[in-house]
């Protein structure tokens, strides 16, 4: 039985789609160790977390039949992503379900930071009327500074502008055209750090954006900004943001997640009487928190079943309706490259895959994965699947290069693949899918066939004379193997050609020994795919 361990707490919501109408063993431990965890992950196909657990390299390392990471959240920063993609685990999150709930607490935060509304309320509870004392600023007319303009900073943004604010944002992977049509104007980290009232980040956490608000920043502002960070904590520097807030560099700050949670009860921040804390409550609404543990469960579900993938982090997402057009492909695309693999005989340094006819509707990139994972699974320890293939071509110095050409041979679609190794063999299969579903490696190095790509291939390259065909099928029934289906190809400009024959059962070392002492066989090669 599938099972799955639950380490954090989850609504019953999701542990009930989790279970998958009792199909599936789920263990729901939400105050489970890291060590306990490290001792028992061997025992599970998937993981569902939120902020509180930490997947380390220790973790992964022992998670021999994991096969999914599902973090109820947006962040992954607590998981190893790249230790999992190497162990071939898909890594997935939740991207939209906690997208208003956070969005909403950043701009109530910044509400209460605008007119010092913990501080109005601390001092009535107290018994004092200061009502004089405490005076705030408006947020109409004010720029706000959006540092990442995803789903979470674009809602911000859409409620800033409600209110009257004039909104300038940061974000590489936003068009001048997207922004305009948001009603932002795109800027630098610097730009925004000097010229805005008031600043909210909305990044990820990694390496391009930790501390990407830090003393060179703070030291742009002007002294009546405010900061809000209800993303990741490490995005802004905690010392030079107290620092800033000590020098009175800025006016204040609103902080809901820090560098380490729960947050020391002696942290420095907590003695500014201008920063309001809370504690990582930007998900924390009963919609959010339910929307998530459905969102990740059904995920799990569905990728545990085989069905489509969802928000993988380190996976392509396929649409199931294009799946299921190019399915063919991947599954041919694969097993060219377990042939290949096989057929050359030192390491392989290049892969090329050319692309040619309607193919070229559908996305390539999971065609491409099928290709790598077939010429890198049948050498390689430890599993190699569609997560993990393109970092272990990297580690193993095999590059991958795409491309697209009009060249189809009369066929309505063409995948060709051509290794080249480090001793320069190049060799090429071109591949296409004929009646629909039908999966054929149409040439060889030019040479035209039609080979039906599974169980034992016997390919023979030999020089092109009488004879050759009828010793090779003597031979096989000497040695009692049945042919089922043999196909050659040669072109005019060559006195060689090459045979293929589809074996029915397992060629004997003894039949292979035969074939190249004769001396108008040039090679053999046996292939299973």
């Amino acid at each position: 039985m599938i099972k799955i361990l639950v380490s954090d707490k989850l609504s019953s919501d999701g542990l009930a789609i989790l279970s998958n109408g009792g199909q599936f063993e789920v263990d729901y431990k939400p105050e489970i160790t890291p060590e306990e965890i490290e001792s028992t992950i061997e025992q599970y196909d998937a993981l569902v977390i939120r902020s509180r657990t930490t997947v380390t390299s220790s973790i992964i390392a022992k998670a021999n039949r994991l096969r999914v990471i599902g973090r109820a959240g947006v962040g992954v920063d607590n998981v190893d992503v790249p230790a999992a993609t190497k162990k071939g685990i898909i890594v997935m999150n939740t991207p939209d379900g906690n997208t208003i709930s956070t969005a909403e607490h950043t701009f109530t935060m910044l509400c209460a930071l605008a007119r010092s509304i913990p501080q109005a309320v601390q001092s009535m509870r107290e018994g004092r009327w200061d009502k004089k004392k405490i005076v705030g600023v408006e947020l109409y007319n004010k720029v706000l500074g959006i540092v990442g303009l995803g789903r979470i900073g674009g809602n911000v943004a859409k409620k800033a502008l409600a209110f009257g604010m004039r909104v300038i944002a940061y974000d590489p992977f936003i068009s001048d055209d997207a922004a305009r049509r948001l009603g932002v104007t795109l800027a630098t980290v610097n730009e925004i750090c000097s010229k805005a009232d008031f600043i909210t980040v909305h990044t990820p956490l990694n390496d391009a954006t930790r501390n990407i608000i830090s003393t060179d920043q703070f030291n742009l502002m002007k002294p009546t900004v405010r900061v809000v960070n209800c993303a990741r904590g490490g995005i802004i520097n905690e010392d030079a943001l107290c620092k800033a807030l000590e020098t009175g560099k800025i006016a204040g700050a609103a902080i809901d997640v820090f560098t380490k949670e729960p947050l020391d009860p002696n942290s420095p921040l907590r003695k500014f009487p201008n920063v309001n804390l809370t504690p990582h409550l930007g998900a924390a609404t009963t919609e959010a928190q339910e929307g998530v543990a459905r969102d990740i469960a059904n995920q799990i579900v569905e990728m545990l079943r085989g069905e489509m993938i969802h928000n993988a982090v380190n996976a392509p997402t396929t649409d199931p309706a294009v799946l299921e057009k190019i399915s063919p492909y991947i599954d041919l695309a694969r097993k060219m490259g377990r042939f290949l693999s096989q057929y050359v005989t030192s390491r392989v340094c290049e892969l090329r895959l050319n692309y040619s006819g309607t193919i070229l509707e559908y996305p390539t990139k999971p065609i491409s994965s099928g290709a790598l994972v077939g010429l890198l699974e049948t050498n390689t320890e430890g599993a190699v699947n569609f997560v993990n293939a393109h970092v272990i071509a990297k580690e193993r110095g095999v590059e991958l290069v795409e491309k697209t050409s009009s060249k189809l041979y009369d066929l309505s679609s063409l995948v060709t693949l051509t290794v080249i190794t480090e001793d320069n063999q190049k060799v090429s299969l071109g591949g296409s899918v004929v009646f629909g579903k039908q999966p054929r490696i149409v040439s060889m190095n030019e040479k035209f066939f039609d080979i039906r790509p599974e169980g034992i291939l016997l390919v023979i390259e030999n020089h092109d004379v009488p004879g050759v065909v009828g010793q090779v099928g003597t031979l096989f029934g000497k040695y009692h193997v049945n042919i089922d289906q043999m196909t050659w190809g040669k072109d005019e400009s060559s006195d060689k050609a090459i045979t293929v024959i589809n074996a029915d059962s397992e060629v004997p070392s003894g039949l292979i020994d035969e074939l190249v002492e004769n001396s108008n066989i040039i090679s053999a090669h046996i292939i299973i795919l």
